[in-house]
């Protein structure tokens, strides 16, 4: 469920908003426009969302400035108080992916940056399930996360990273559950959802998918 990288998330919390501001040089690219992402995947999201990952609450942000109702879902406690600090109003609750308090009032959008690929696809598939029981006709699942269009673009990037000395980034790179287009489509339209891929940068992709019935 992703909780095996929460080591990770509690002591990156007072760094995180530098690494995606750029300061990073191993993970520059990773959040390149970074602000233009958060802007589209708010964009393409319904009134009343869900958002998984929230971190320090830079897409929270951008969601409750567009006049969304936010449901937030971080399982980091130094996440979430950060994201508090920024964010004294928002709705932020403990959870994952998978294990999460469920919001009482119905939801039309899930959205997520930067986070999906804490699961194993096992567990992205059973997440998609869940989210497909929550979401009405014509509901959305927007994120936007790195994912490759297949098994040899994945395995090239750790290459160039390895080629680079970006080692903390290749070492992510093999850490991490990073799938491919295939994979993703093959969940989704198990699941009742039609997904397009619009990509951001050389890692991220924006990845709406549309519940069918």
């Amino acid at each position: 469920m992703g909780r095996e990288f929460l080591e990770l998330f509690e002591g990156w919390a007072s760094d995180y908003d530098s690494t995606v501001s750029g300061h990073d040089l191993e993970y520059k690219e990773v959040f390149q426009d970074y602000e233009k992402i958060l802007k589209e995947v708010a964009g393409r999201a319904g009134q009343n969302v869900i958002e998984f990952g929230v971190g320090t609450g830079n897409l929270t942000a951008v969601l409750l400035h567009a006049g969304k109702k936010v449901y937030g879902i971080e399982p980091s406690g130094a996440m979430r108080q950060k994201a508090a600090e920024k964010l004294p109003d928002a709705e932020l609750h403990n959870g994952d992916f998978l294990e999460f308090p469920k919001p009482a009032f119905p939801i039309d959008a899930i959205v997520s940056t930067y986070a999906f690929h804490h699961l194993t696809d096992e567990e992205k598939d059973q997440a998609v399930g869940v989210y497909g029981t929550m979401l009405a006709k014509g509901g959305k699942i927007v994120f936007a996360d790195t994912v490759f269009k297949d098994r040899d673009a994945y395995q090239a990037k750790i290459r160039e990273a390895r080629s680079r000395q970006f080692i903390s980034l290749a070492r992510d790179l093999e850490t991490e559950y990073y799938t491919t287009h295939a994979v993703m489509r093959s969940l989704f339209s198990k699941h009742g959802f039609a997904v397009s891929f619009s990509q951001m940068n050389p890692f991220v992709w924006i990845m709406e998918a549309v519940k069918q019935q």
